[in-house]
């Protein structure tokens, strides 16, 4: 589900989390840093080169062929170089903090950040990236032409790192990550019965029971902050870890 400014998509346990949608102009900010260190690494390169003295013919052809190379990666490779990389960031979306992910919310794979970096030169045209910014102005999701062939979205960082815990959770069931077997019978029952219940409540209540139980019992089981960011999606894996200790 999509608002003008959010991207809602559900966990593998139906949970709803929000992701802000990267805007226009946030995403320009990140191109523009990206497009200075290119720029920058070019220009250091060329300098470099220029300050050398080349004695012999044959070197000097393979001076130009590196330099073709390096232009080519710097205008197309760098992209999908570094979102394959970085899990979907570039230099400039790691600054900004905006991330590229699927649709579903899953992480970006090779394939993903080579596809969507393909049609980038074709939002340049005619020029200052008229057709990129056309297409992102005409969906909600603020999708160039490069996001729809592989199906992706750009998102602020924050929440996609909540997001991402809840997709590893859901991929690794049984896995004792949480000690969920110290809980007592009383506080397990706790989970139990708020998450058979939940979708009973109202939003805000919800949340507020969601976060006072998920308080209560991370401190029976000591769990750092960054596993219970999500306060469902980490009642959910002590139910899925619970029970899956039960069926061994």
């Amino acid at each position: 589900m999509t608002s003008f400014d959010k991207l809602t998509i559900e966990t593998p346990e139906q949970t709803a989390l929000e992701l802000p949608l990267a805007g226009i102009g946030s995403r320009f900010l990140a191109l523009a840093v990206d497009y200075l260190i290119q720029f920058i690494a070019l220009m250091a390169l060329i300098i470099l080169l220029m300050s050398v003295t080349i004695p012999w013919p044959w070197l000097a052809q393979w001076v130009e062929v590196l330099l073709i190379f390096v232009f080519f990666f710097l205008s197309q490779a760098y992209f999908a170089f570094f979102e394959a990389l970085w899990n979907g960031q570039s230099p400039g979306k790691r600054y900004t903090r905006l991330r590229v992910i699927k649709e579903d919310g899953r992480p970006v794979s090779v394939a993903d950040a080579v596809a969507r970096n393909l049609l980038r030169i074709v939002d340049w045209l005619p020029g200052i990236y008229a057709v990129g910014i056309v297409t992102m102005l005409l969906n909600r999701q603020n999708k160039r032409l490069g996001d729809y062939v592989a199906g992706t979205v750009v998102v602020h960082e924050k929440p996609f790192e909540e997001m991402q815990l809840a997709w590893e959770l859901a991929e690794r069931p049984g896995a004792p990550l949480f000690h969920a077997s110290r809980l007592s019978p009383d506080e397990f029952a706790l989970v139990e019965t708020f998450l058979q219940r939940r979708s009973h409540l109202s939003d805000d209540v919800r949340r507020d029971m969601a976060r006072q139980i998920a308080d209560r019992v991370a401190g029976t089981l000591g769990t750092p902050p960054a596993l219970r960011a999500v306060p469902e999606v980490f009642l959910e894996g002590i139910a899925r870890e619970r029970r899956g200790a039960h069926r061994r």
